[in-house]
C-alpha cells in the first residue's frame, strides 16, 4: 500500500468545505488535476469513493464523514506544530487562515482584515464562509480557524473578544409613503416587515424574544435568508425591516432608505470573534486575531 501523503489531507479537507474538486483546488493554490489526482490516490489508500457527485456537488460518502475528524485533526496538529516553540512569522508562511462571519460582519470587517493581512504577508490568504450550524464544531476540529459575528450558543471549550456593540433600528425606502424621519409603534405593527433567518446565529430571536415580551408581534411578508438583499428590497417597496445599525449605516451610504430608531425597546448585543480552547496558545492564532481587533478598530467601532 502506497503511503498516505500529508497534502492529500489537505486535499481532503478542502473537497469537503467547499463540495467540489476545482473549488478546493483553487483554495489550496494547486491546478485542479493535481486534486483530481490527490482525490484518486485517497480513493484507492482508503478503499472508499470518499466522495460522490450529486445535484448539490461533491458529497462525502459515510466512510468519508467518519474519517473528516481524524483528518482535521492531523492537519491541526501539523499546523499547530510548525508554529509551536516560536513566533508566527506571516512573512515565510503560505497558510490559508478560515473564517466563518456573518455577512454583516462581512461587509464591515472583512476589508479591515484583508488589508491588515496583506500589509504583513504577501503570502497568506484568508478563506470566508457564513456561520452555520457546524461551525462550532469545526472550529473545534481545525477546520476554522476563527468566527466572527453573533453567537451566542457557543459551549464551553470557546474563547471569545468583543469587537464591538451592535443595536437594531428600522429601515424603510426614503419615499416610503406612510413613513418619514420616525416611526411609531402603530406603524411598527400595521406596516408589512422583511424577517431575516439566519443559520448558526441569534439575531431574529433577539427580536422575537422582545416582541413577545412588548406583546408585539409583526406582519411578516417576506422572509430572507441573509441580510444582503435586505436594503435593496426595503429601497424598492413598502417593505420594512429591523436590522443591525452597523448594516443600515453601511447600506444608506449606497441606497435610498431611511435610518429609523425603532419605535421600541430592543436589546443590544455584543459582536465577537469565537475561537477554541484547543488553539488558544497557538501562535498563528493569536496572530489572527490581533489582526482581526485591529480590523474592527479601524472599522470605528
Amino acid at each position: 500500500m502506497a503511503q498516505l501523503d500529508l497534502e492529500w489531507l489537505r486535499v481532503f479537507e478542502a473537497i469537503h468545505n467547499t463540495a467540489s474538486v476545482s473549488r478546493a483546488a483553487a483554495s489550496l493554490g494547486m491546478s485542479q488535476a493535481a486534486a483530481s489526482t490527490a482525490l484518486g490516490k485517497l480513493r484507492s489508500y482508503f478503499g472508499d469513493p470518499l466522495f460522490t457527485r450529486t445535484s448539490q456537488g461533491m458529497l462525502p460518502t459515510a466512510r468519508a464523514q467518519y474519517l473528516l475528524p481524524v483528518v482535521s485533526d492531523i492537519a491541526a496538529k501539523l499546523e499547530g506544530a510548525r508554529d509551536q516553540g516560536h513566533e508566527f512569522d506571516p512573512r515565510a508562511s503560505v497558510r490559508r487562515f478560515r473564517i466563518c462571519m456573518t455577512d454583516i460582519s462581512e461587509s464591515v470587517l472583512l476589508p479591515g482584515i484583508v488589508r491588515a493581512v496583506s500589509r504583513e504577508s504577501p503570502t497568506l490568504s484568508v478563506s470566508v464562509e457564513m456561520i452555520a450550524p457546524d461551525t462550532a464544531a469545526r472550529m473545534e476540529d481545525g477546520s476554522v480557524n476563527l468566527a466572527v459575528g453573533f453567537m451566542p450558543q457557543l459551549d464551553a471549550g470557546y474563547r471569545q473578544q468583543v469587537l464591538f456593540q451592535q443595536s437594531f433600528v428600522c429601515i424603510a425606502a426614503q419615499e416610503h409613503p406612510r413613513i418619514r424621519s420616525r416611526i411609531s409603534k402603530e406603524q411598527f405593527a400595521a406596516e408589512m416587515h422583511i424577517n431575516v433567518l439566519t443559520l448558526g446565529t441569534g439575531h431574529e430571536d433577539l427580536i422575537d424574544r422582545a416582541l413577545r415580551r412588548l406583546q408585539i408581534s409583526r406582519k411578516v411578508a417576506l422572509e430572507v435568508r441573509g441580510f444582503m438583499s435586505v436594503a435593496r428590497i426595503v429601497e424598492e417597496t413598502e417593505l420594512i425591516a429591523t436590522v443591525p445599525l452597523r448594516f443600515a449605516e453601511l447600506a444608506k451610504e449606497r441606497m435610498n432608505i431611511q435610518v429609523l430608531p425603532p419605535p421600541l425597546a430592543l436589546p443590544t448585543y455584543a459582536v465577537k470573534q469565537h475561537w477554541h480552547e484547543r488553539f488558544h496558545n497557538d501562535a498563528s492564532s493569536r496572530w489572527l486575531r490581533q489582526r482581526v481587533v485591529q480590523a474592527a478598530r479601524e472599522s470605528g467601532s
